[in-house]
């Protein structure tokens, strides 16, 4: 029940990288650095999962809440994960058509921004 948390400036975006699990007990860890990058006027997010090892439902609802929030603001919104495991849960829950998931970041870059 770990999760440490790495947050570099790129290409005009922020890029949130979370290692370790995302559960009941560190969610508050990502929400609250997320919410602080909105607070400071960083609307442009990715959240990079490619070292995140679990991803329960209180995780996904903070990164729901993310792109609530970043779009609210005329920002974007984007996850990097190239993990089967939780690829399976973003599937699984329809979020896979809801949230930007790339596999690399820049592939994320490549894209517009919506």
């Amino acid at each position: 029940m770990q999760l440490e948390i790495a947050v570099r400036p790129e290409d005009g975006r922020h890029v949130v990288v979370a290692t370790g699990e995302v559960d009941v007990a560190t969610r508050n860890q990502l929400k609250s650095v997320i919410d602080e990058l909105i607070v400071q006027g960083h609307v442009h997010l990715v959240v990079d999962l490619d070292e995140t090892t679990f991803l329960d439902s209180t995780g996904l609802g903070v990164l729901i809440g993310a792109r609530r929030k970043t779009h609210a603001f005329m920002g974007s919104f984007a996850i990097v994960c190239n993990r089967p495991q939780l690829l399976k849960v973003f599937r699984i829950t329809g979020l896979d058509k809801v949230f930007e998931i790339r596999q690399t970041l820049p592939a994320v870059e490549a894209e517009p921004v919506v």
